[in-house]
């Protein structure tokens, strides 16, 4: 006669069986969540490298659980996202790549920035002697901090700026080599020629900048400014 174990026993045996077979599994599945945890700290460390001088990652994982990630691919689902700061990142599991997560990092960068070594008039040009370099956390910087010496060297102020200040790009123009209503030569060039025109700027401009200008038969062209009061025609 086959006896039938009472429910309690059967309960407590299946308890049994899920806790021995969590405990060989979690392991498993605590070494793949920090494989797919490194690959992602590796990822923005490589992507940030070319920033600072010291990269630091701090990774915030979803609280939630979710199923292992073999072979994870770690990627940016906004590829215009500045690397400081807040960042979120995706990655990619699987060899095919069906599933994908997504979490959020705090990566700090140390690197180097400018300072106004002394206060600076506005329309004063910058050199050497106005900037001094700073090392810090990038993340916690103003937009549009300079970074580099020839970023602002030859540059003018465009409004006063006190000793000490965090200089930014916007704070800057270049150097105007072209008035409104100056006289101006304009040069076209080609396959073997090279001619050049009297034209009025309508526009001021600074190296690079492409202006209007005004022949004296009245016609409007654009132009690119390539030295003080002259202009070239882009073909």
């Amino acid at each position: 006669m086959t006896r039938t174990l009472p429910a309690t026993i059967l309960v407590s045996m299946a308890l049994a069986l899920a806790l021995v077979a969590a405990s060989l599994f979690a392991p498993q599945a605590r070494a793949a969540d920090q494989a797919m945890l490194e690959s992602v700290r590796q990822f923005l460390e490589d992507q940030a490298s070319s920033l600072g001088d010291e990269i630091e990652v701090t990774l915030h994982p979803p609280a939630a659980k979710f199923p292992a990630c073999p072979s994870p691919r770690p990627f940016l689902p906004n590829d215009s996202q500045p690397l400081i700061g807040r960042v979120s990142v995706g990655v990619q599991c699987g060899e095919q790549g069906r599933r994908t997560r997504f979490l959020q990092a705090e990566v700090s960068v140390i690197g180097a920035y400018l300072e106004t070594a002394r206060d600076v008039a506005a329309g004063e040009t910058i050199t050497r002697d106005h900037l001094v370099i700073r090392h810090g956390n990038l993340a916690r910087l103003p937009r549009q901090t300079l970074r580099e010496a020839g970023q602002a060297i030859g540059r003018v102020a465009m409004r006063p700026l006190s000793e000490g200040q965090v200089l930014r790009g916007y704070q800057l123009r270049k150097p105007r080599l072209v008035q409104r209503g100056e006289a101006v030569t304009l040069e076209a060039r080609g396959s073997g020629f090279r001619v050049t025109r009297p034209a009025e700027a309508l526009a001021p401009g600074g190296r690079g900048d492409r202006i209007r200008v005004r022949l004296d038969n009245r016609e409007i062209l654009h132009a690119r400014v390539v030295g003080e009061r002259r202009l070239v025609v882009d073909n």
